[in-house]
């Protein structure tokens, strides 16, 4: 029934009498078949026979044309698949059209993927293309999360959306509660660090300035660079660490128990719920955490000036009036909001591409913390170039 003639065309022959049709064109080069119907797990039944012999005969080529296929599933993919296999087996040419998308790429997910297939297929990178390819990973990873940042801050500003088309009011028992978890909660490990850190500081200083009998300069040292550097620096760190990770690990355990799905089916906008409240309330929180880091600094400086080089509080506290401006505490405040911004906005980034399973969740935590450590540091370079470029 299969079998045609060298180099000449054959009638088309029809396959399968039921929702699943399979239209046979056979030449000397290429047999060429057309499907039709609805080639699902409980059709294939109906053409599998006839595919079979034709596996088991000696054709050229095989050419599959699936564009009249209306109902495509698994069992009409793995036909196709096993179909491949049989051409690759005998070194033969086999080719798949479809002009929908989801059908073609239904076809390459029955395709196996393992390691040692794909080193036989000879498709595994070199290892000199594998630093380009990881760079280029990276950069389209980056790109995907500065658009779905944007759509964030886009929902953000265009309004709280607690109900799908509809403006709602803010939750503000949902801020507060947040300001507590991220504001309140974290003052001391922010304190004892701030405090902690000015000491070193000003040990350091003045270990080295002594050499020169210039103990003093201690003071404006800790002033200007806790006040603009330090403070809010590694008080984003720490918020970062602690509250941006709780953040991930929240949202991508919903993720993971499908409740932001739930929050869409019952009408309610998972950026108003869920990210908007924790973006306000670290806006809030972040200043005031970097104002107290300040003082906890400062505070520790003036211990350790006081016990090691003899520079009482009212002496300290009077060269740093004298010699450390006002602007240096605005020049650090001004950066806590968009150092709170970006922490959010990591952290619910990688806490909405969490997947189904614990490593997952436990993977996007740690990207979180990473990369908004990262871009904390980096646009805290960019705010001290852009403040010395106006010298301010």
């Amino acid at each position: 029934m299969l079998e045609g003639s060298a180099g000449r065309p054959s009638e088309p022959e029809d396959i399968g009498f039921g929702d699943a049709v399979l239209t046979v064109e056979k030449t000397g080069k290429t047999w060429t078949l057309h499907g039709s119907g609805a080639w699902t797990m409980g059709n294939v039944h109906e053409i599998d026979e006839a595919l079979r012999e034709i596996e088991g005969s000696h054709f050229p080529a095989i050419r599959v044309v699936t564009n009249e296929v209306d109902h495509f599933d698994t069992g009409g993919a793995w036909l196709i698949e096993r179909l491949r296999r049989v051409c690759k087996a005998r070194n033969l040419p086999f080719e798949h059209v479809d002009g929908d998308r989801r059908h073609t790429e239904l076809v390459g997910v029955m395709r196996p993927h393992d390691r040692e297939s794909q080193e036989r297929r000879g498709i595994m990178p070199r290892l000199s293309a594998r630093p380009v390819e990881a760079l280029g990973r990276a950069m389209v990873g980056f790109f995907d999360d500065f658009l779905m940042g944007c759509h964030l801050i886009g929902a953000s500003l265009q309004g709280t959306q607690m109900k799908t088309g509809r403006r709602g009011g803010i939750r503000w028992t949902s801020i507060i509660h947040q300001l507590d978890q991220m504001g309140l909660r974290a003052v001391p490990v922010i304190a004892v660090m701030s405090f902690l850190i000015g000491a070193i500081i000003a040990q350091q200083g003045a270990f080295q300035l002594k050499a020169f009998g210039e103990e003093l300069l201690t003071v404006p040292l800790v002033g200007i660079l806790l006040l603009r550097e330090i403070g809010v620096l590694l008080t984003a760190v720490m918020v970062a660490g602690r509250t941006g990770s709780a953040i991930t690990a929240e949202i991508g355990t919903m993720k993971m128990r499908e409740e932001v799905d739930a929050l869409q089916v019952i009408g309610l906008n998972p950026v108003g719920v869920l990210i908007l409240p924790r973006l306000i309330a670290l806006i809030i929180a972040l200043p005031i955490l970097t104002l107290l880091a300040n003082v906890a600094g400062l505070a520790g400086a003036i211990v350790v000036s006081s016990l090691y080089i003899g520079i009482t509080p009212d002496q300290f506290l009077q060269a740093l009036q004298a010699n450390v401006g006002i602007q240096h505490l605005w020049v650090g405040l001004i950066k806590a909001p968009f150092m709170a911004i970006i922490i959010g906005l990591v952290a619910a980034i990688e806490g909405l591409k969490v997947g189904g399973s614990a490593e997952s969740l436990g993977r996007h935590t740690t990207s979180a913390v990473v990369r908004a450590i990262f871009v904390v540091i980096l646009v805290d370079g960019l705010f001290a170039i852009f403040y010395a470029s106006l010298g301010y």
